[in-house]
C-alpha cells in the first residue's frame, strides 16, 4: 500500500469535506443547538404556567372548599352546595368561571368523595393534579377526623418518615467521597448516544461520498492512479479527521455560547433554573419516560433539594457539594481516552462496512436492504446503552460491551459506573481485531465492487467477491 498516494486520497476527501457550505453551516449551527438544549428547556418551564383560571366549586360534600385556597393562576369561586351544574355547563362565561368543580355528597360508609371537572377547552395538567392533590388532602384529613383520637393528625405527622439515602464510594485509598448515581446515570445516557449519532452520521458520510464517486464515474479515474484500498482507506480516514475537527470545534463553540449566555443572563439565574420546582419536574417526567419511577431520579439534592429549601439540614450536603463531589469521583480522563479510541475504532469498523455497502451499489436507493444487517446491530447497542445505567453489570449490557459491533456504544455507556481493567482490555481488543478482520473483507468487496455497473447487488455478490483473490 501506497501511504503516499492514500495520504493524497485523505487530503483530498478532508479538504472536499470541510469546504463545503453544509459543512460550515452544520459545523456553527450545531453548538447553537446544543446550547440552546441546555438552555431554553429551563427558561421554557419557567415561563410556561398557565393562565389565570377560575374554578366555580359546587361542593355539596361539605369537607373539599376549605383545602382549595387560591394561587397565582387558580382562584376558586363557592358556588354553593345547592348551584345548578347544568346551568354553569351550559353557559361558563355568564357563570363567570373557567372550569366547574363538582363534589358528591360524603360517602359515609367509603369515606371518601367523587369529583368531576368541566371546562370548555382542556385544563392544564399543573391545574388538575393540583386540584385532585388538595381534594385528596381534605378527604385525608376528615379520615383523620372521624377516628376521634386527640391529636391524630399530629401522631401521623410525627410517624411519617422522610430518610434520605445518601451514597458514598471508597477509593483504594479508603477515602470516602459523596457520590449521587442520577449522576453517573445522565453521564451513561449522554455518552451512549453522542457516540451513535457520531458514528451513525459520519459512517453514512463514507457511504455517500463512496456512491457518490462512483455514480459520477469519478472513481474511474481516481483508480487509474491509486489502488482500491488506498481510496477506501483514504476516504474513511479522511472523513474521520472531518468528524474530529467538527466534533472539536463543536465542543470550543458550545463552551462559548454557554460561557455568553450565563455572562448575559448572570451564573446566579443560569443556575436558579436549574434548580427550580419546574426543572424538578421535568427531570422527573424524563425519568418516566425512561420507565423509572419518580423517586428514582431524585438526585439526592441536586434538583429536589435545590429546590425545597428544608431538604438541606445541617450536617447534609447542598445539591451543588453532590454534583461536584460526584464529578471529582469519575475518572473523566479515561471517560475522554475511551471516547475517542472508542469513536475512532467503533467508526472504522462500521466504515470500512459502509464503504463496501456503497461501492456495490449505484445509488442510496438500492444501500437500504444491504446496509440493514449492518445498522441493526447499531441500534442494538443503542438501545442497550439507554438503559445500560438500571444494571450496569447485568449480562446484556456486559456481552453488550464485549461484542465488537455494539461495544463501542455499550462500553462507554458502562465507564461511568466503573468497568474491570481486564473488561476494558479484552473489549478493545476485540474491536481492534473486528476492525482489522472487517477491513479487509471490505477492502475485497471494494475492489470489485467499485467497477461494477448495471446490476443490483445482492448479499450472494458480496459474497462472490469476498471469495475472489
Amino acid at each position: 500500500m501506497n501511504f503516499k498516494k492514500m495520504g493524497i486520497v485523505i487530503q483530498r476527501e478532508y479538504l472536499n469535506k470541510v469546504k463545503k457550505k453544509s459543512f460550515l453551516l452544520i459545523t456553527f449551527l450545531a453548538p447553537v443547538f446544543f446550547a440552546a438544549i441546555c438552555i431554553l428547556p429551563s427558561v421554557i418551564m419557567m415561563g410556561a404556567k398557565e393562565e389565570a383560571k377560575k374554578v366555580g366549586v359546587i361542593d355539596r360534600s361539605g369537607i373539599v372548599m376549605p383545602f382549595l385556597t387560591d394561587n397565582d393562576v387558580t382562584h376558586f369561586v363557592d358556588l354553593g352546595a345547592d348551584a345548578s351544574a347544568d346551568q354553569v355547563k351550559a353557559d361558563f362565561s355568564a357563570s363567570g368561571v373557567d372550569i366547574l368543580l363538582t363534589i358528591s355528597e360524603l360517602d359515609t360508609e367509603n369515606r371518601t368523595v367523587q369529583a368531576d371537572c368541566y371546562s370548555e377547552k382542556p385544563m392544564g395538567m399543573d391545574t388538575g393534579s393540583m386540584i385532585e392533590s388538595r381534594i385528596n388532602d381534605a378527604v385525608e384529613a376528615y379520615r383523620i377526623d372521624s377516628y376521634g383520637i386527640e391529636n391524630l393528625e399530629e401522631i401521623m405527622a410525627g410517624v411519617r418518615s422522610n430518610v434520605k439515602l445518601h451514597t458514598y464510594t471508597i477509593d483504594e485509598a479508603g477515602k470516602e467521597s459523596i457520590s449521587e448515581s442520577g449522576i453517573y446515570m445522565a453521564l451513561s445516557m449522554i455518552l451512549g448516544i453522542a457516540i451513535y449519532m457520531f458514528i451513525a452520521l459520519f459512517c453514512g458520510m463514507v457511504m455517500s461520498s463512496v456512491i457518490e464517486e462512483k455514480s459520477s464515474r469519478v472513481v474511474e479515474v481516481l483508480m487509474s492512479s491509486v489502488k482500491a484500498t488506498e481510496l477506501m482507506f483514504g476516504k474513511i480516514i479522511g472523513v474521520a479527521l472531518v468528524a474530529l475537527t467538527q466534533f472539536l470545534l463543536w465542543i470550543l463553540l458550545t463552551g462559548m455560547l454557554l460561557g455568553v449566555a450565563m455572562g448575559i443572563i448572570g451564573k446566579d439565574k443560569m443556575m436558579g433554573m436549574f434548580g427550580d420546582d419546574a426543572t424538578t419536574e421535568m427531570v422527573q417526567q424524563m425519568a418516566s419516560a425512561e420507565g423509572l419511577q419518580p423517586g428514582d431520579l431524585d438526585l439526592q439534592g441536586v434538583l429536589a433539594a435545590t429546590s425545597d429549601s428544608t431538604a438541606v439540614t445541617a450536617g447534609e450536603p447542598s445539591g451543588m457539594e453532590v454534583v461536584m463531589s460526584t464529578i471529582g469521583n469519575i475518572n473523566l480522563g479515561q471517560i475522554g481516552l475511551a471516547f475517542l479510541f472508542f469513536f475512532i475504532f467503533g467508526y472504522l469498523l462500521y466504515a470500512s462496512l459502509f464503504a463496501a455497502i456503497g461501492s456495490a451499489v449505484e445509488n442510496e436507493g438500492e444501500a437500504s436492504q444491504l446496509q440493514l444487517p449492518v445498522t441493526i446491530p447499531l441500534m442494538i447497542g443503542f438501545f442497550i446503552a439507554l438503559y445500560a445505567f438500571k444494571a450496569p453489570d447485568s449480562a446484556i449490557v456486559f456481552w453488550g460491551s464485549m461484542i465488537p459491533l455494539t461495544s463501542p456504544i455499550v462500553m462507554l455507556a458502562r465507564i461511568p459506573f466503573g468497568v474491570a481493567t481486564w473488561e476494558l482490555i479484552v473489549s478493545i481488543g476485540v474491536l481492534v481485531l473486528t476492525f482489522v478482520a472487517c477491513a479487509w473483507a471490505s477492502a475485497k468487496i471494494y475492489k470489485v465492487g467499485i467497477l461494477m455497473y448495471g446490476k443490483k447487488s445482492t448479499f450472494a455478490d458480496l459474497w462472490k467477491w469476498l471469495k475472489q483473490k
